[in-house]
């Protein structure tokens, strides 16, 4: 198991709304700091294995932190301490309490095929070295 990607973004990699936000989190990022993998890729199956966490679930963004796995609107909200100016200001929403943040996750990734469809994240040569295979 491969268990030295400090800062792993999961995502569904046949999902054009989760590829975008990968293309924005590779737009943002301070620094190439942040890894990624498909939901559906073997380094998730056997990083959930070997964690014994429950099987994870296409419906959800996860990004784990040094070990840790945040699911949903505070996966996403952890992202964006890596994230650049302007984006960084939306720091502000964890004030927001989580539930109500989850409910909006849920109504977007409940939408997510239909909000866009068919894109596929084209990194550069040197962003490939982020992705996990």
């Amino acid at each position: 198991m491969r268990d030295f990607y400090p800062y792993i973004v999961l995502y569904d990699g046949d999902c054009g709304f989760c590829n975008r936000s990968v293309a924005f989190v590779l737009k943002y990022q301070k620094s190439p700091k942040i890894h990624f993998a498909a939901i559906q890729s073997d380094f998730t199956k056997e990083l959930f294995e070997a964690k014994g966490w429950e099987q994870p679930d296409l419906n959800t963004f996860y990004f784990i932190e040094n070990g840790k796995k945040f699911e949903r609107s505070t996966a996403g909200l952890k992202v964006i301490n890596y994230l650049k100016f302007p984006v960084s200001i939306l720091k502000f929403l964890w004030i927001v309490p989580r539930f109500v943040r989850d409910w909006g996750y849920d109504q977007i990734a409940k939408r997510r095929q239909r909000i866009s469809k068919g894109f596929c994240v084209m990194p550069s040569p040197e962003e490939r070295k982020q992705f996990i295979r």
